[in-house]
């Protein structure tokens, strides 16, 4: 049976956004306990061999940033009717989502989906922030653990420390609204399929298995979903960056 935290009146509340940076992406897992063979990299090309040959594998899971249609609320409005409220809880969950409650945090809840599901989640060091966390969090119901994660002193500093880092110029006010959006791509480690993890949806989408067996989230068919994110805004801005997660290249 999954737990409830009770529901209370609270302020909205709102982080400053990540830069999407492996760097600052990579000390963000490791202030929240993922232990050190484990990091973010740039994933320059979705084509060219070469530069795909310079990301570590195996990819554990990918983070997506990408820019804002002018229609984007309307388009994933429409799409989101057609789909269930998720609540599911517990161990027995297919994969972890978090459902987001905090504003400008896309980025943390797109490394939280990344490195709680499949074979990054063996990183995680025990007794760690981030251990003591999804203990509390995963028996949960969706929104509770969207409560979860707000109540999270320990999360929001870690967070803090590297959204306040980086070179790009990222707005600190909770009234202007982050450029882009991120959204993670992640492989269960209960059935091998891939789901698209954004939280600001209903719930995981479940791409199928679209995964060859011994492959990893660099494989052609991921890329193609990726690819799918850029042809669907075509002609506007086109600052896409792309996150792998897998081995670190740091000195041991």
């Amino acid at each position: 049976m999954s737990a409830t935290i009770p529901a209370v009146s609270r302020p909205n509340l709102y982080y400053f956004p990540l830069e999407s940076n492996p760097t600052i992406f990579t000390q963000l897992l490791r202030d929240l306990g993922v232990s050190p063979p484990l990091a973010f990299s740039d994933v320059l090309s979705l084509d060219e061999p070469d530069l795909l040959a310079m990301v570590p594998r195996p990819v554990l899971g990918l983070v997506f940033n990408f820019p804002s249609p002018q229609d984007y609320e309307q388009l994933k409005a429409e799409a989101e009717a057609k789909r269930p409220e998720y609540v599911g809880s517990g161990e027995g969950e297919d994969v972890i989502w978090f459902k987001q409650t905090i504003g400008n945090a896309c980025g943390l809840h797109a490394l939280l989906h990344c490195v709680s599901n499949g074979e990054a989640r063996s990183f995680i060091q025990p007794g760690s922030t981030l251990a003591n966390f999804l203990n509390t969090a995963i028996p949960l119901t969706p929104k509770s653990r969207a409560i979860a994660l707000e109540d999270s002193k320990e999360i929001a500093k870690a967070h803090y420390d590297n959204a306040t880092q980086g070179d790009s110029w990222m707005s600190h006010d909770p009234e202007v609204e982050p450029p882009g959006h991120y959204v993670a791509f992640v492989k269960s480690g209960k059935n091998g399929r891939m789901y698209e993890m954004y939280g600001n949806h209903k719930g995981p989408i479940d791409l199928g298995p679209i995964i060859p067996e011994g492959e990893d989230l660099l494989c052609e068919p991921a890329m193609e979903v990726v690819r799918e994110f850029i042809r669907r805004d075509a002609g506007a801005n086109t600052s896409f960056s792309l996150l792998a997660l897998g081995p670190s290249l740091e000195e041991p």
